[in-house]
């Protein structure tokens, strides 16, 4: 799959916003109240657990979105693993022609 310059950088700009509100947020929620109750209460575990799924989703939409960009500048490591890909599909190919 290729994605579009335009979309590549809305990925992009995706990973960062992302970045830029989570910890914002999961610093909000550790000074709430409802927080600390000798320890970490549920309403922290939960919001603690959404900012690192949200934090992971972000980094791999950001990742997605500078591959798209560096594929669509016609960077090097989007080639050699087009290369590799293309090698071994045809060494399977191969592998299977002589166990026939």
């Amino acid at each position: 799959m290729t994605f579009s310059k335009r979309a590549s950088w809305f990925l992009i700009s995706v990973g960062v916003w992302t970045w830029a509100i989570w910890p914002n947020f999961l610093r909000n929620i550790w000074k709430d109240d409802r927080s600390w109750d000798h320890g970490p209460t549920g309403f922290f575990t939960v919001h603690l657990v959404l900012t690192v799924v949200s934090l992971v989703i972000g980094t791999a939409v950001g990742w997605l979105g500078v591959r798209g960009v560096r594929a669509a500048r016609g960077g090097r490591a989007d080639v050699s693993e087009a290369a590799t890909s293309s090698e071994k599909v045809s060494s399977a190919d191969q592998l299977m022609r002589s166990a026939r």
